[in-house]
């Protein structure tokens, strides 16, 4: 029997439902609003690997069993033979786009996420650090208020976010206590700290970064800049950053990543263990295979992938979030953790448990993926290819129970 729940029900009456295999979301006449049906479900959370269905309804996932009847829903999406996962979660990109010559802050280099996230499969999109304290809201007004894809934020420190050259290099404009000061005015949005593109010797803008973390409860994501001996990687990764801290730019070639005879340093496991999170940040210059490679056959994984998408990056070797995916895959990651490492575990680090995974009652952001088999040829940042037998596309994305790509009109009737 089936029992509607109110919003006023009390929270013992709305487990007994649950328990029982009803959906909470709907009530007893109501349709779902999408069923996905006959796609193998993988989603890493809730330890589900097998074909399952998919109900979603008033913007929630609604249920998730062996078989749902088509005839509780308005609408049905055929999924057999594919792969129906949680929406991409990535942690790397620069949407703060706009007019001005300032390259990734309000600048032509950022992107509009809603014509890039969707049809990649991505939900939702970080952008790390195109904007700090001061232009924050102007970011806020202008992309995250306007865009179906969700956007969240790794803020500058940088007063002035990423506008290139001087900019970025001005110590004097990076305040961590007006940064704190800015997470606490939007806490739903701005989910970590963002320090790049440094030149110089000193430690500064990581520890300003790490202090405000420490003050906002955030994770700080680090892009090194330029690598000098007076502030050795090792130590960013073993002294200077926390656990739960990032590192992006994982396969970045100038990373002291292998010895002379190509073995992987034992540091970097070191860090890996006391908990830095290794990002993968493809970009236009980060993904190099003569680091990729040898790192993970010796077992060195990234933690999380994404993709540092902006207008250089999506026309080079990184192209997209599904591709990037892809090119872990054929390196050797299984199918279960290249997923994992793009849904559940991002949205772990920037501590939105709300994201990444398909449990009745959370936001119905999910994507439906092909994975083709076949020869395909991958580039790196330097334009050197590895061919693979596998490449992920993005078929179908729902973001919040609304169909923003349906790549061959799985869902239309």
């Amino acid at each position: 029997m089936r029992t509607r729940t109110t919003a006023t029900a009390c929270g013992a009456v709305l487990v007994a439902v649950v328990v029982a295999g009803v959906s909470p979301i709907l009530g007893q006449q109501e349709k779902f609003d999408l069923l996905i049906r006959g796609g193998h479900v993988i989603d890493p959370r809730n330890g589900i690997n097998s074909v399952m269905d998919v109900a979603i309804a008033a913007g929630k996932i609604a249920e998730v069993a062996g078989r749902i009847d088509p005839s509780r829903a308005n609408r049905v999406a055929d999924a057999t033979g594919l792969y129906v996962v949680p929406g991409l979660v990535d942690l790397h990109a620069h949407v703060f786009y706009g007019t001005e010559d300032t390259y990734l802050s309000n600048g032509y280099v950022a992107v509009q996420p809603d014509a890039h996230a969707p049809r990649a499969g991505v939900t939702t999109v970080v952008d790390a650090g195109g904007a700090g304290w001061r232009n924050f809201d102007q970011f806020k007004r202008q992309v995250i208020d306007r865009s179906l894809t969700r956007v969240l934020s790794f803020i500058n420190i940088v007063g002035s976010g990423m506008k290139g050259g001087p900019f970025e290099q001005d110590l004097a404009d990076m305040n961590a206590s007006l940064t704190v000061m800015r997470i606490r005015e939007h806490p739903k949005v701005i989910v970590g700290i963002k320090t790049a593109h440094y030149r110089g010797p000193e430690w500064d803008p990581v520890d300003r970064a790490v202090e405000a973390g420490k003050q906002a409860e955030v994770p700080v994501m680090v892009d090194f800049g330029t690598f000098r001996a007076e502030r050795p990687f090792e130590d960013l990764v073993l002294k200077h950053l926390r656990p739960g801290d990032i590192y992006t730019h994982t396969f970045l070639g100038a990373v002291p990543m292998l010895d002379q005879a190509g073995k992987i340093r034992p540091y970097l496991f070191d860090a890996q263990k006391r908990g830095i999170i290794f990002d993968v940040g493809h970009g236009s210059g980060s993904f190099w295979y003569s680091q990729a490679e040898p790192a993970t056959t010796q077992g060195f994984w990234p933690d999380t992938i994404s993709t540092d998408l902006h207008a250089e990056s999506m026309v080079r070797g990184m192209k997209d979030m599904a591709n990037v995916m892809s090119k872990l895959l054929n390196l050797g990651m299984s199918l279960q953790d290249v997923i994992a490492r793009s849904t559940w575990k991002p949205a772990q680090v920037i501590k939105r448990t709300d994201l990444g995974h398909l449990s009745v009652g959370a936001p119905a952001d999910v994507t439906v993926l092909r994975l083709h088999r076949g020869t395909f040829g991958f580039i790196d940042v330097r334009g050197g290819r590895k061919d693979g037998t596998q490449k992920l596309e993005a078929e179908l994305t729902v973001r919040d129970g609304r169909i923003v790509w349906d790549l061959n009109g799985i869902s239309a009737p």
